[in-house]
């Protein structure tokens, strides 16, 4: 079981540099985001508001406008009185997001292999790469990182934008999680393997290889969300 990490842990991965931002708000917006979708800040902990306006020396009010942000794309909890604290799925609800993410990965897939471009290939090659190193490498918060851009490197090549923005938002809450730390070395490696047959497939332009190999890859990742626990702090019952 991963402990929840102590606040300080992730402020310190806070940038300053606010420069080719528009705003303090989106610079903190960005971060704190970074952050939560790295992993750094565990489900149901403290997003602590003092700590990070003194970080930015900044007012309470641009890192709270910030944060309804993310309140608004699901990764932040708000309530009165309560705070705010990163956002937290129960087993049911994350099984949910992986079924809405199935569902939309193959409306964007049939369109990709039609649309596809030698860039999104090379996107879509060194997203796989970086993930089997990590793998191999036992890096777990890398895993997740690559295998979400890997898969977002395929649906984006649609070219369907408001598809692609739905689908990286569903991807996106179920992030801080890092369900895949549950997973074995086993499950690990065969959900990679699903990816180089998804891989194979994109580049070959093989729209039925491409969708069967995400339905067998979608099949395996719901038996094994189906047997998450429910854990205090990650998913919660």
């Amino acid at each position: 079981m991963r402990s929840l990490r102590p606040n300080a842990s992730w402020i310190a991965s806070l940038t300053t540099n606010t420069q080719d931002v528009g705003s303090l708000r989106e610079a903190i917006l960005r971060d704190v985001k970074r952050v939560i979708l790295d992993g750094a800040a565990a489900p149901g902990s403290t997003v602590p508001v003092d700590e990070i306006a003194a970080h930015y020396q900044v007012s309470r009010i641009p890192v709270r406008e910030a944060l309804m942000s993310l309140v608004g794309e699901g990764l932040v909890t708000h309530r009165a009185r309560g705070g705010y604290t990163v956002a937290t799925l129960t087993p049911a609800e994350m099984r949910e997001f992986y079924l809405v993410r199935e569902a939309l990965e193959a409306a964007a897939l049939a369109a990709a292999v039609r649309r596809a471009t030698a860039s999104d290939d090379a996107r879509a090659l060194a997203a796989h790469e970086a993930m089997a190193n990590a793998v191999t490498a036992g890096d777990s918060r890398g895993h997740h990182r690559e295998s979400r851009r890997f898969h977002l490197a395929l649906v984006n090549a649609s070219g369907m934008a408001r598809l692609g923005h739905m689908y990286e938002s569903a991807w996106n809450v179920t992030e801080p999680a890092r369900p895949m730390d549950y997973a074995s070395r086993d499950a690990v490696e065969a959900l990679v393997t699903d990816h180089e047959r998804m891989l194979r497939a994109f580049i070959a332009r093989d729209g039925e290889e491409l969708l069967a190999a995400s339905r067998v890859h979608h099949s395996r990742l719901q038996t094994f969300i189906a047997a998450l626990p429910a854990e205090p702090g990650r998913f919660p019952a």
